[in-house]
């Protein structure tokens, strides 16, 4: 049968088998130094999370070492790793209120050995009130990244930071405490709303907080390929930020959407599924990305 004769269904059965088959020749550049990436985006619902615990899994089943840090009081980063997360298991919170180091918090995924996680409990969502009389409360994760990494001798090759959808003290703390910015938009209406916030947010950070910080990754999410509005969105999205918009774009799909409620990332709950085809290649695209 000739590509002009085959089926939508059996054209898209095709093209995921090429992808699969070409991921299975491809590695991830490891980087020399470890990248502390805050993922972040003040337009709730755009798959921040998901972004965040997904590529993060596809990385570590490329061998590399990964932390992720859920900073969302929501805790929904933690869940989709496995980890406990009730209001008695130490985290994010206890670290950012100098009770407990990251070492001592870190807990490892069951789905990969070279996965871990500092995670967020309810208690989180008192943090920003009981941070604002704090001394040095915007530095507060960078320094403890900075004792942790000089404390390990296998440093992670990359540390993943889960931001809430606000720009409150969590998310500066984030911002002041990584070396760049990934940033999912979702391909619908208004797919730009809040960037322009958050773009003014890290400029303001790297005035006075920490001037190495820059957005380097735009990924577009939620993509559904036969919409006109989905290319429209990807248009705007490309015009907008022409040199750090990945190739690689995420569709809608069932299974990136279950995988949560089984305590999975798509990438181990369904491994040759599109969602988690595209979650690894924009992995790997974001990997080659960072090596200078």
């Amino acid at each position: 049968m000739s590509n002009d004769d085959a089926t939508p269904l059996a054209t898209e059965l095709m093209d995921l088998t090429r992808r699969r088959d070409a991921l299975a020749r491809r590695v991830a550049p490891l980087p020399a130094k470890t990248r502390i990436v805050a993922l972040s985006n003040q337009k709730g619902g755009v798959g921040k999370t998901t972004t965040t615990v997904n590529i993060a899994a596809a990385l570590a089943r490329l061998g590399a070492r990964v932390i992720v840090i859920d900073l969302d009081p929501q805790g929904n980063a933690s869940t989709a790793l496995g980890i406990d997360h009730h209001a008695k298991i130490p985290g994010i919170y206890e670290v950012l209120l100098g009770s407990a180091s990251i070492q001592s918090v870190l807990q490892q995924s069951p789905g990969n050995a070279n996965l871990w996680c500092v995670p967020a409990t309810i208690n989180l969502a008192g943090a920003e009130i009981e941070l604002v009389p704090a001394s040095a409360r915007e530095t507060r994760l960078k320094r403890a990244l900075e004792e942790f990494l000089a404390s390990v001798d296998d440093a992670p090759h990359y540390i993943f930071i889960d931001c809430p959808p606000s720009l409150g003290l969590l998310t500066v703390n984030a911002l002041t405490a990584a070396t760049e910015v990934f940033v999912p938009i979702q391909a619908e209406y208004y797919a730009l709303e809040g960037v322009t916030m958050l773009w003014d947010n890290i400029s303001m950070v790297q005035r006075f907080l920490n001037p190495r910080v820059s957005i380097s990754a735009v990924l577009l999410t939620m993509y559904d390929h036969r919409t006109n509005l989905s290319r429209e969105v990807a248009d705007e999205v490309r015009r907008h930020f022409p040199d750090i918009v990945f190739k690689a774009v995420i569709p809608r799909s069932v299974r990136v959407s279950e995988a949560p409620s089984f305590q999975q990332t798509v990438i181990d709950y369904d491994y040759d599924s599109v969602g988690s085809i595209a979650y690894r290649e924009a992995a790997i695209e974001f990997a080659e990305r960072g090596v200078y």
